[in-house]
């Protein structure tokens, strides 16, 4: 892999890690669901803005767009459930949890793409639900 990836891989990571306490931090203050709707308009501002500073041109495909938005009603719903876990209990359980997601797209990855799952990447998998089962109790 390349260190560009791990670069932008690490800036997702703490990205994500400062999101998540401050959605934990706005549930309190207002409904889950306006505090998600208010952090994903946020979000899409920043990727437009990304886009411009680009400069590339847009090509869409009929596919790839279908696929997106697909992916879009997914993400919603895991936006939906994260935020309103958030509001109900620990930021740290909801977060080990819903971390997981990796888990189900290796399943998918798999069974619907026929991708590979090397001995060594089970192995890795079964540690992370072991340490999210560990942090959760």
């Amino acid at each position: 892999m390349s260190t560009h990836a791990v670069t932008f891989a690490l800036v997702a990571m703490v990205a994500w890690g400062v999101w998540t306490i401050l959605a934990n931090e706005a549930t309190g203050f207002i409904r889950p669901e306006l505090a998600m709707i208010l952090s994903y308009a946020a979000s899409v501002i920043v990727a437009i803005g990304y886009v411009l500073v680009r400069g590339e041109p847009i090509a869409l495909d009929r596919t790839g767009t279908l696929l997106a938005l697909a992916a879009g009603v997914f993400a919603g719903i895991g936006a939906v459930a994260f935020y309103v876990g958030l509001s109900a209990g620990r930021a740290s359980i909801v977060t080990t949890v819903s971390a997981l997601y990796f888990v189900v797209a290796v399943v998918l990855g798999v069974l619907v793409l026929g991708e590979s799952l090397a001995p060594k990447d089970a192995l890795g998998i079964a540690f992370a639900v072991a340490a999210v089962v560990l942090i959760s109790q």
